[in-house]
């Protein structure tokens, strides 16, 4: 069988035919991106860390998420207004929904955010279901265990912050329904780190006392309510915990829970004997049999305007969801790359504008600088200004020189002139000498009868003749 020959100049063909190789454009293919990203990839929840968050001045927020390994650019436009943006800090770890996407310009994949959560809900979550259903098994939560509630009560406890809404809540609604109610307070905290122990105590604090001495006589508790204002799912922790839950089941007091919101339901309301929605709502119906006596008929326009708000929030709770799905597919979405591209741009040339005059206005700085210290004239200046210096210090120098002198002249004059025989003459005394001899006379036993003697004064001379010693 014979071999093909080939040649060792074939190459091939060097330009193959371009009929079936597709080139796109850059436009085309970020274009092509977009769409399978936002066709496949859609909707997600994405957990990370926020860093470099930017709020601009038109409403819009970027910021990015990010973890040990990657990052990711994220958006929040400004009509989005449900969500949490207080939760957007540089540090804090967060869970994000949106819709994942590409910004063509810059070819760069982001995350439109749509929602935004505190990161942990899930984990507390986690640990609230494990315990429901551990607590659900042993039967804490059965509605046979649970003792119906006092339909007049004269003194109930309450569990809760001595600071709180929730208590000025309370008391509130009491004195407007019930004054003559009796509350007996057992202050303790009811957030953080160590709340919980702190309200088991109070309850079980509360049940001694109502069995002791001093409760006995008092009439004891009606019931314990346990109540604390809203807040997320860290903040009602606290009520979620099996110590609580222990303390509220060991109660031989019937037990009222009424922590947070309507929407909010914790393990506390669920072992307790009667759930509340709200403090104000555990208020009222502590006191709904003293106040339903005599103001059934005047709580019934009430009751239906509360009814009619709950319906009306609906009916507007429904009408907002519409209206979000109706600006998510409005066209202000084609213009939100618009927004950011303008946003884009517009930094960056604050940017470097900015960047721009700190450069020439430092340049001009050290310009002046280099010209003022080689300058023959300033340097002149310099010069002139030291001259002037040194010849004031040498004329103030040669100035206390002279005053000293002439200070030290005066007082020497005066000494000598204290001293001065003329000085004493003034004062009164005189000098006695002998008229021949010229000898002072210092004693009368140098005198003798007959002796001339001259005495000078201050002014003139006496002369006279000595007669006897004295």
């Amino acid at each position: 069988m014979g071999r093909s020959s080939t040649s060792p100049w074939d190459f091939g063909e060097l330009f193959p035919a371009s009929a079936g190789r597709r080139v796109y454009t850059v436009s085309e293919l970020t274009g092509d991106v977009r769409r399978l990203l936002e066709r496949h990839v859609g909707r997600v929840w994405v957990s990370g860390e926020v860093s470099n968050v930017r709020a601009q001045s038109s409403g819009h927020i970027y910021f990015t998420l990010k973890d040990a390994g990657a990052q990711l650019a994220c958006v929040l436009f400004r009509g989005e207004t449900s969500v949490r943006r207080e939760c957007l800090q540089d540090g804090r770890k967060v869970v994000a929904h949106g819709e994942v996407t590409v910004y063509e310009p810059r070819g760069q994949y982001q995350l439109r955010v749509l929602a935004v959560e505190e990161q942990g809900w899930g984990a507390l979550q986690a640990a609230y279901e494990r315990l429901k259903r551990k607590l659900q098994a042993e039967g804490l939560f059965d509605g046979a265990r649970k003792r119906p509630l006092p339909r007049f009560c004269r003194r109930i406890g309450v569990v809760t912050s001595p600071t709180g809404a929730a208590l000025r809540d309370v008391v509130h609604v009491i004195g407007r329904r019930q004054p003559f109610l009796e509350i007996v307070l057992a202050a303790c905290r009811v957030q953080g780190e160590g709340a919980a122990a702190e309200v088991a105590s109070a309850i079980a604090a509360l049940n001694q006392w109502a069995s002791g001495t001093e409760g006995v006589a008092r009439g004891g508790l009606d019931l314990i309510l346990v109540t604390r204002g809203g807040g997320s799912l860290e903040d009602l922790w606290a009520f979620n915990e099996e110590s609580v839950a222990r303390a509220i089941v060991a109660s031989s007091i019937p037990v009222v829970s009424a922590v947070g919101h309507e929407i909010d339901f914790t393990i506390s309301d669920g072992v307790a004997d009667m759930r509340a929605a709200t403090p104000s709502a555990a208020a009222e119906l502590i006191t709904e049999g003293v106040h339903s006596s005599r103001s059934w008929v005047e709580g019934a326009g009430r009751r239906m305007a509360v009814l009619a708000s709950q319906r009306v929030g609906r009916e507007r709770s429904q009408w907002s969801e519409w209206q979000a799905r109706l600006v998510r597919r409005h066209p202000r979405r084609v213009l939100g790359d618009r927004y950011q591209r303008w946003d884009d741009v517009v930094g960056r040339l604050a940017q470097g504008m900015r960047y721009g005059i700190r450069e020439r206005r430092s340049q001009v700085q050290e310009w002046g600088y280099r010209l003022r210290a080689c300058r023959p004239s300033q340097i002149l200046a310099d010069r002139r200004q030291q001259w002037r210096e040194l010849v004031r210090r040498l004329v103030g120098e040669a100035k206390e020189k002279a005053r000293r002198a002439r200070t030290g002249w005066d007082q020497a004059r005066i000494r000598l002139g204290l001293l001065s025989p003329e000085c004493v003459l003034a004062r009164g005394y005189s000098i006695t000498r002998d008229a021949l001899t010229n000898a002072i006379i210092r004693r009368a036993d140098q005198v003798k009868p007959g002796q001339r003697l001259a005495t000078r004064l201050s002014k003139g001379e006496i002369r006279s003749v000595a007669e006897e010693q004295g």
